[in-house]
């Protein structure tokens, strides 16, 4: 029964497409056997599908209401849909074998496109990991641990990646949501992965240039067949020609890729955390940097990764991509930016786009970082194309919420006016609460912030402090490099050479900032190469398990000093010589609450992101020509009115209470020898509230502005809480 299935899935009847059966010469004995059995499976399923139809006086349409498309009951049932696969052709041969290489393309569509002739636009996802990866992949990455400016150890030899999947089906991503809507969904490998031919390149131009041709296919412009290497044409005699992408990490990137074609008929994307720069993903201004949780990785490691395609293929994919354009072009010594990067930057191409664009990230993906999609957004506004992003507080990966994808698609593919190009352009998840309902903003950074310039005040090999008023003649502090101790380590550190660090006064107010801190520094090393890393932290740091992603590190950024002149060309440092060097770290949207400090901490190596040097080199900084730009919510203003000390207007009275005070409906602090420290602020009306237990663990840390905020403070910290509102309140 199953493979009558699989070959009802197949067989399309007859239509304006009678060119889309999928040959079955693998499976003719069989049919040949069951021909009885499977002449009564047909017969009965047309009859089945006959009175089904029959029932309805209209055809089927798509329902749109509330400027959404929705679940349609025509379209909902996923035993009547239709799946089938083929190949569509290139304008390209990146496998050297003379021909043009063919992508592997599955489609998943309301049965009404047959029966009825109706047309829909189409859902497209792309991605080279549809039909396998090798495994492990740690096995075969650079290995870290290497001194700086040299030549880095041979990689140990990767696995071969094996195929997976059956046809005609290459992934069900995304279907469930959009084919009950009445739309297609269509999937495709990527080049010289799965079934699709050619090599994969990483970032290479065939990677556009493939998604574009499966677009061209949907709009009548390319040619499909049903077998990798025949000539029975397929037709999209179904589609409408409106296509919309969407897709999460590489397949995110596969989404602005094809966009960047400004191939006609891709009307609207969505990419999802999506790697807008190679360069950008394993290098951070000049410096050899893995992206997070994959330490040793570099593009050729994602190369051997990705390889799934043809095995007879592989020799000439290897010489070719990784041994020779990759091998020549990737510099694990230098880290210089070059045209092999610049090939590889989506930045670079954004000049014939024209698709909506809906960018969705995460300001704590410490994997593709959130500056991915930022520096397009940013680059975009200027294009004048329909753009929206969503940022939510997770990591890697997160897409928008239903509601805000279908407004997008209705919008776009089915040109019913939403108006949702007057809906808010940037929309955010605040801290602590559901992705699904994000904040509206008039835009990312928030318009309301400026910049805020912070200066170093002298503290090793302690805590030095942070503070936005000149303090001259600081002098300099030295911090020495052992990559043994981890960030997180060296920031609840007390007393340590391994960081400097710079807190600010005490919040007594939260702070919000919104956009991308800059750093301007002085520094000095002992040694001609370095590393260069900076933490912005949130202490105290919640060493909790049930500590939220935004409690401790607030963002961070990596820099060559060689590169302190040029992104392009580096020069090895004289050692005791001063380098004046200024560098962007990751852009963030984040509520700093009350109660915390902002702490800039510099180091040399990043134990979790950096090449790993002996220890010893010695960086020496220069406090009075160091300092960073933080762009906070209100500017100057905002941040010193967040540190001033709060009068006094009432006292709270609690048991053995060693210092209780109560400021104004902003905010108050209450301390209790047994129960520990409340924290309470009330800032344009988002309330927050943070309990300490006596034992200095967080018990409570978040916002108690709804029902659902507070059901999730423990009952005793919420008891203490209204206790104490309720003495303020008298």
């Amino acid at each position: 029964m199953e493979q009558l299935k699989h070959l009802e899935n197949r067989d399309l009847g007859n239509n304006c497409c009678p060119v889309m059966k999928t040959p079955l010469s693998n499976e003719c004995c069989w049919l040949v056997k069951k021909f009885c059995l499977s002449a009564l499976f047909f017969a009965f399923h047309s009859s089945f599908a006959e009175d089904s139809e029959t029932q309805f006086s209209e055809k089927a349409v798509p329902i749109i209401k509330d400027g959404e498309t929705q679940v349609a009951p025509r379209f909902k049932d996923s035993d009547m849909w239709i799946r089938h696969d083929l190949w569509v052709e290139t304008d390209f041969d990146s496998d050297g074998d003379g021909k043009k290489d063919r992508m592997h393309v599955d489609v998943t569509r309301p049965r009404q496109t047959e029966t009825e002739g109706l047309k829909v636009p189409v859902i497209y996802n792309s991605s080279p990991y549809f039909a396998g990866t090798a495994k492990p992949v740690h096995d075969f990455m650079w290995d870290p641990r290497q001194e700086l400016g040299e030549d880095p150890l041979k990689r140990r030899k990767a696995p071969s990646a094996k195929r997976k999947g059956e046809r005609p089906i290459i992934s069900k991503g995304h279907v469930k949501d959009w084919v009950p809507r009445g739309f297609a969904v269509v999937h495709s490998s990527s080049p010289g992965t799965g079934l699709s031919q050619g090599c994969p390149t990483v970032g290479g131009d065939n990677e556009s240039h493939a998604p574009k041709a499966v677009i061209d296919w949907l709009n009548g412009r390319a040619m499909g067949y049903t077998t990798v290497d025949g000539l029975e044409p397929v037709t999209s005699c179904w589609s409408t020609g409106k296509v919309g992408m969407i897709g999460t990490s590489y397949n995110g990137t596969l989404c602005l890729a094809a966009a960047t074609t400004g191939v006609d008929g891709l009307e609207a994307i969505i990419p999802v955390a999506p790697n807008t720069s190679y360069y950008h993903y394993y290098r951070s201004n000049g410096l050899v940097r893995s992206p997070g949780g994959y330490m040793g990785e570099d593009i050729d490691v994602l190369y051997d990764f990705i390889n799934s395609g043809d095995p007879n293929k592989r020799e000439y994919c290897n010489a070719n991509v990784r041994d020779k354009d990759m091998a020549s072009g990737i510099d694990r010594v230098t880290g210089d930016y070059n045209s092999f990067w610049a090939g590889r930057d989506y930045l670079n191409d954004l000049e014939p786009v024209k698709a909506a664009v809906l960018m969705s990230h995460a300001f704590n993906d410490w994997n593709v970082m959130p500056e991915h999609s930022n520096r397009i957004y940013q680059a975009l506004k200027e294009k004048g194309v329909p753009l929206q992003v969503y940022y939510h507080q997770g990591g890697h990966g997160g897409l928008p919420p239903i509601k805000l994808m279908n407004r997008w698609f209705t919008r776009y593919l089915h040109g019913f006016e939403n108006n949702v190009e007057k809906d808010a352009r940037a929309w955010i998840v605040r801290e602590g609460e559901d992705r699904n309902e994000p904040k509206p903003y008039e835009d990312y950074p928030n318009p309301a912030a400026s910049p805020v310039t912070f200066k170093l005040i002298a503290g090793a090999p302690e805590m030095g402090k942070l503070t936005i008023a000149r303090n001259s003649n600081q002098g300099t502090e030295t911090v020495v490099d052992n990559f043994s101790f981890s960030g997180s380590a060296l920031a609840q550190a007390d007393w340590t050479e391994h960081r400097l660090m710079y807190l600010t006064e005490k919040l007594t107010e939260a702070v919000h900032l919104s956009g991308t801190p800059r750093i301007t520094i002085k520094l000095a090393s002992n040694k001609p190469t370095a590393n260069l890393s900076i933490w912005l932290v949130s202490l105290p740091w919640n060493g909790n398990k049930n500590a939220k992603i935004t409690d401790n590190i607030i963002t961070r950024g990596w820099a060559d000093p060689q590169n302190h002149r040029s992104l392009t060309e580096s020069e090895p440092l004289v050692p005791g010589r001063f380098y004046d060097m200024t560098f962007d770290l990751q852009p963030d949207d984040q509520v700093i609450p009350v109660g915390q400090q902002i702490g800039l901490m510099i180091m040399s190596s990043d134990r979790e992101f950096t090449l790993r040097p002996d220890p010893g080199t010695e960086l020496v900084i220069d406090l009075d020509e160091t300092s960073i730009q933080l762009p906070l919510v209100g500017g100057a203003k905002a941040f010193a009115k967040a540190v001033t000390k709060k009068a006094s207007k009432k006292k709270v009275k609690s048991k053995k209470t060693t210092s209780s005070t109560v400021s104004n409906s902003v905010s108050y602090v209450v301390k209790d020898t047994d129960r520990g420290e409340l924290h309470y602020a009330n800032a344009n009306g988002e309330a927050v509230l943070k309990v300490i237990s006596s034992d200095d663990k967080v018990v409570f840390d978040g916002p108690i502005n709804t029902k659902k905020q507070k059901a999730k403070v423990p009952r005793e910290a919420m008891q203490w809480y209204e206790e104490v509102s309720r003495k303020i309140k008298k």
